[in-house]
């Protein structure tokens, strides 16, 4: 592999992704999520909304198994017109 990185694969890896809380916005990471992450289970996934609760955080922790892999969910999310920030 040529791309350098820090991480050494596999690993645990937290991705957060911002954006305004309507009913479907979960859902809506959860499924690109699961396009790049195909084992990624409830219990790695956490919501928490905004002190107004006008934005919703959604947290998908998994396990990477590569830098590629990191890239990829990272550029689908990012791409998401819904999504506001992606961390």
């Amino acid at each position: 592999m040529n791309e350098e990185t820090l991480l050494e694969f596999p690993c645990r890896f937290p991705i957060k992704v911002m954006g305004i809380n309507t009913p479907g916005f979960e859902a809506l990471v959860v499924m690109i999520g699961r396009q790049h992450i195909p084992d990624l289970g409830e219990a790695a996934i956490s919501s928490t909304p905004s002190r107004t609760g006008k934005y919703l955080s959604v947290t998908l922790t998994f396990t990477a198994t590569s830098k590629p892999q990191i890239d990829n969910l990272y550029r689908a999310l990012h791409d998401h017109p819904d999504v506001k920030f992606v961390l």
